[in-house]
């Protein structure tokens, strides 16, 4: 619930308060308007005072001679031109803008008791056509205009004409109050107030004609009375007092003070002949005595009218009649003169002969809610509370009451449903009334009303309304003549299970949800909340136990959940494979093919050929379209094939090639489940994958010799395998067919195959006339092996005579070396030292040669050459024994010298083999580069 408390005493709505001023005189008259205060004080003295700036009055001298005194000021809705109403029936003006008070010269003769100001027409220097209504009840038109070159230059009165005369019963009646409005269309509404009459005069004014005033209007009604309210009581004058709202022009209120009370009600400017509306009459209560203490003035707020009486003011309430204000003045004071308004700042002014008071009305409306609660107005009740929630929880649950004792349960729950009631005691309400329709509106907005985090109160009245549902579904349903509420139940019922709101709740407790409708039998709800609640699980297996195999497979198709298809698939492809298969097309590779391969097991060892023929359908789409690699599909599709076709599954066979790596089907499987079937051809080719030719051959034997010499050609790069393969082709032929010229024609397919490979496979019995031939044509053969070799051996020994040749005339070769000659590679005299000279014309130091080709020999000649030094080297050191024998030594050194040549000879071989410019080293060494990568960076560096 709600806390109301008050931390402070609250202030009034009407807060009075005097003001700081003690006037010199007397206070004859004060009006007030826009801001701007006027007051008449003694004889002939005016007071002016902006109330925006108060420390600045204006005093004003009317200038009177006479003992003429002021009978009433009127101020204009601006607050720039005020009328001085004398007692001597003149009238003076004053500007805003002016010190000098005018005297209205037309207007001398008539005691000025009301003005109808001009709101639409009217500025600061023009009133525009205005209304004056006098003693004698004349209603006048006038105008008052100041010239903005020289003030008054001219008379300010443009104007002044008689309109129309007021009468009550006994004759003519002064015109106590004029106003004037603007209606719809044009239309202006004239109200003028005798002291026991209130007029209403109606009429169009031509748009652009406003200027011309409202002399049409009067003439409309110059035959005949115009509208107007009577009551029989006086006292011997009237007032009536309007209230316009804020940011509107026009009045929206009234209240008129008359002899039996007070009139007030509302304005409706819609209506044609009255704008009077909602009237109703306060009646004086029995402290008001209308011969004694008779009220004095009337003010008009938003909801209270404010009567002065001579030491008093009442505020009544306009809604109930109720008086909630009496303020008592002081003796001291002196009698209340007047009460007036300030129309623009909401203001109210009260004065006596010597003092000012004014009133401040704050938060007018802060008890309206209640008023208007007790009337049973819950509308207006709660548009003036909603800011206040601990009041618009009252209004309420006053209005809930009340429509409960009324019988309109519905309107009553849903207001039942936003106050802080106790929950309980509004739902036992309705369960005692048997009104579970009201009972159920009362839930549904309490759940509307529920935080996010109450979740428990959520689960709680989900639960309950779901129960409630069905319960009354469950009613209707029976009833034929309920049908159309059955439905609108039913569609509330699927709203409510729907609605975003509910749906984590409903989500969370979707077992206990389920449970409900399961006890109450309606499937149909229970697939629709499954569907909402993405259990399609449960959708599908409820279709399935009521053998809608179609429906199963449509929201499988519609949903498109794997784990799904895979849980339902072995069911459903036993009623409608066709259709499942069709499905699992369509989901392409979303589908993993191995976790159906159990359906299509189960499916197909217990359904006839034409049904594995949807089985082979999707695995061949699987192979083929989606080009699956995984081996158990493969193997798969294979014993089907093996199963059921065997023309097609040589030929996937085939298709899938004879490369082991890219074969995705399991060799062996596939070998022995074709073996099983008696699929030889199939075998054949398997053993052809494997490279087990031997086996290939012998099984091919027993089907085709053809297949069989087809495999055995297969090794190519073993002729001995082949060799072998042929001689087992020709030993069947021979053996088993006994038939020659196969025999005969084996030794022509393959040529590695002779007579002698073959003969001892033929009986002894068979004549020499059947391979006649054969051996003929194999002697053929080797003789022209043996005139080839002749040929061979006679062109050897040419070649070994032209080489010897070409030896003995090299030895004889000679090159002439002139002194001047350099070495190629160093550059210095040849001559110098030991030096090669090639057939190219280069030339070069031993030495230099020896750097040059060392390190582009192989490792095996550089290590050779390394030792052939050493060796050199070792035999041109002379012998340190000295007691030797002298031919011993001699035998010794032309051994030694022997030696020594033939290691320059070896050395030569190595190192002057060719030119190492124009020879293979130059060539093989192209693409070495210039710079060694060991010495790039030391090279680099020299050049820095």
């Amino acid at each position: 619930g709600y806390v109301n408390a008050r931390l402070e005493k609250e202030t009034p709505i009407f807060n009075k308060q005097r003001i700081d001023f003690a006037p010199p005189e007397k206070i004859n008259s004060l009006v007030v308007s826009s801001n701007q205060l006027c007051m008449s004080l003694g004889k002939d003295t005016l007071l002016r005072i902006d109330l925006g700036k108060p420390d600045e009055p204006n005093q004003v001298e009317l200038g009177r001679k006479d003992e003429a005194k002021v009978h009433k000021m009127f101020l204009d809705h601006t607050g720039s031109h005020l009328l001085i109403a004398l007692n001597t029936s003149e009238c003076l003006y004053l500007n805003r803008s002016v010190q000098k008070v005018r005297a209205l010269s037309r207007w001398k003769g008539h005691l000025i008791e009301s003005v109808g100001w001009n709101k639409f027409l009217g500025s600061e220097t023009n009133t525009g056509p205005i209304l004056v209504g006098t003693a004698q009840g004349q209603i006048c038109e006038a105008e008052i205009s100041v010239s903005e070159g020289s003030l008054f230059s001219t008379n300010p009165d443009q104007y002044f004409r008689q309109v129309y005369t007021l009468e009550e019963e006994s004759g003519p009646a002064p015109v106590c109050c004029l106003e004037i409005e603007r209606g719809l269309e044009g239309k202006f509404f004239i109200i003028a107030i005798t002291r026991k009459r209130l007029f209403q005069f109606v009429g169009k004014v031509p748009e652009g004609t406003e200027q011309q005033g409202f002399s049409s209007i009067f003439a409309m009604h110059a035959d005949h009375l115009p509208s107007f309210r009577e009551f029989p009581a006086s006292f011997g004058f009237s007032e009536i007092a309007f209230y316009t709202p804020k940011l509107r022009s026009s009045p929206r209120s009234f209240a008129w003070m008359m002899g039996n009370g007070v009139l007030y009600g509302t304005l409706d400017y819609s209506r044609p002949d009255s704008i009077l509306s909602d009237e109703r009459v306060w009646v004086y209560p029995s402290d008001i005595d209308i011969t004694v203490n008779k009220p004095i003035s009337i003010v008009l707020t938003q909801f209270h009218f404010l009567l002065l009486l001579p030491d008093r003011v009442k505020a009544v309430c306009t809604l109930n009649g109720q008086v909630v204000f009496q303020d008592l003045f002081l003796e001291k004071f002196g009698l209340l003169t007047r009460m007036i308004k300030d129309p623009t700042v909401q203001q109210i002014w009260i004065h006596t002969e010597k003092v000012v008071f004014r009133y401040h009305v704050q938060r007018e409306s802060r008890d309206v809610w209640k008023m208007y609660m007790n009337m049973n107005k819950f509308d207006l009740a709660k548009e003036y509370c909603k800011d206040r929630p601990e009041c618009l929880d009252i209004v309420l649950a006053k209005e809930a009451e009340h429509c409960f004792q009324n019988k309109r349960y519905l309107d009553s729950a849903k207001c039942y449903a936003l106050t802080q009631n106790y929950f309980e005691e509004i739902a036992l309400k309705f369960i005692e009334a048997k009104q579970e329709e009201a009972l159920m509106e009362f839930l549904i907005k309490k759940l509307s009303n529920l935080k996010p985090s109450e979740k428990t109160q959520t689960t709680l009245l989900t639960t309950w309304l779901t129960e409630l549902y069905l319960n009354w579904l469950g009613v209707l349903e029976g009833d034929p003549s309920q049908r159309n509420l059955y439905l609108d139940t039913r569609e509330k019922f699927r709203t409510f299970l729907s609605s975003p709101k509910n749906k984590d709740c409903l989500f969370n407790n979707r077992a206990s949800i389920y449970e409900l409708l399961a006890s109450h039998g309606d499937t149909e709800h229970m697939v629709y909340f499954a569907v909402i609640m993405q259990d399609y699980e449960r959708v599908v297996a409820h279709h399935c136990q009521h053998d809608e195999y179609d429906e199963a497979l449509n929201v499988l198709s519609r949903h498109r959940d794997e784990k799904l298809f895979y849980k339902f698939s072995p069911v459903l492809i036993q009623h409608i494979p066709k259709k499942v298969v069709d499905a699992w097309i369509s989901m392409g590779s979303r589908l993993d093919a191995r976790n159906l391969i159990p359906a299509l097991v189960n499916y197909s060892q217990s359904a006839s050929t034409q049904q594995i023929n949807e089985a082979i359908r999707y695995m061949e789409f699987c192979v083929y379209q989606l080009e699956e690699t995984q081996q158990a599909i493969h193997n798969y599709l294979l014993s089907l094939y093996a199963l059921c076709r065997p023309d097609s599954l040589l030929s996937y066979l085939e298709q899938a090639g004879t490369n082991p790596n890219r074969i995705h089907y399991d060799l062996k499987y596939a070998l022995r489940l074709c073996a099983e079937h008696g699929h030889h051809r199939a075998c054949v080719h398997i053993y052809k994958v494997m490279e087990l030719y031997e086996e290939a051959v012998d099984l091919a034997l027993q089907v085709d010799v053809d297949l069989a010499k087809s495999c055995a050609d297969l090794p190519e790069d073993d002729e001995e395998l082949r060799k072998k393969l042929w001689l087992k082709i020709a030993r069947h032929v021979v053996q088993e067919e006994k038939d020659v010229k196969k025999a005969m024609a084996c030794l022509s397919s393959c040529a590695l195959l002779k007579i002698e490979d073959v003969l001892p496979f033929f009986p002894d019995f068979v004549t020499i006339d059947h391979f006649k031939e054969a051996i003929c044509n194999s002697l053929e053969d080797y003789n022209k092996h043996i005139e080839e070799l002749k040929r061979e051996m006679e062109e050897a020994t040419q070649s070994a005579k032209r080489i010897r040749e070409d030896i003995q005339e090299m030895r004889n070769k000679y090159g002439a070396v002139e002194p001047q000659e350099k070495c190629a590679a160093c550059d210095f005299p040849l001559l110098n030292r030991p030096f090669y000279l090639f057939l190219c014309g280069h030339m070069f130091h031993y030495d230099c040669l020896l750097q040059a080709v060392f390190p582009n020999l192989p490792a095996y000649k550089q290590a050779k050459l390394e030792d052939l030094q050493k060796k050199l080297a070792a035999t041109s050191q002379p012998s340190k024994s000295h007691h030797r024998p002298k031919d011993a030594d001699t035998i010794s050194l032309g051994k030694g010298q022997q030696s020594r040549e033939q290691i320059k000879a070896d050395i030569d071989d190595i190192v002057a083999a060719e030119c190492v410019y124009c020879g293979e080293l130059m060539i093989r060494s192209i693409d070495r580069p210039f710079i060694d990568p060991q010495k790039y960076e030391e090279e680099m560096q020299s050049w820095l």
